[in-house]
């Protein structure tokens, strides 16, 4: 048997650990898995901001692995090749490296775990799919 090099980590549910990120009409909460990992993975809650729609723009992510768990209420995403997808309570998603998607709508009560791989990663805009054009970075 091996001896793990990463300590335990416990997350509790407190809304002071929901901070601004990535999108403003979201709020994350860190579950602390990327500092444990050395940035090798990422874990975060993902709360909708209430009465913040989203602000539908296509893009893509520079990761190895993104899953999305919902927790609670909906979100509708597109995705480049599966078209409109909702997801609810309980649904979960796995997005393919660099698939070109955009969130479309959720509920304002709209709770989710996001893990990807790495932890840190970058967001680039891209060009609608069937537009012609290739994404911008």
């Amino acid at each position: 048997m091996t001896t793990s090099r990463h300590p335990v980590v416990v997350s509790h549910d407190d809304p002071a650990s929901f901070t601004t990120g990535l999108r403003s009409f979201f709020a994350y909460r860190d579950l602390g898995i990327r500092h444990v990992t050395g940035g090798k993975v990422g874990a975060h809650v993902i709360r909708a901001v209430p009465g913040e729609g989203p602000k539908p723009a296509w893009h893509t992510h520079d990761l190895t692995f993104q899953m999305v768990y919902v927790l609670k209420g909906w979100v509708r995403f597109e995705y480049e090749g599966a078209g409109e997808v909702l997801l609810k309570a309980g649904s979960s998603v796995y997005q393919p490296p660099g698939v070109r998607h955009r969130e479309i709508a959720h509920s304002d009560d709209l709770e989710l775990l996001e893990i990807t791989l790495p932890g840190e990663f970058e967001t680039a805009q891209a060009e609608e799919p069937g537009k012609g054009g290739k994404p911008s970075r």
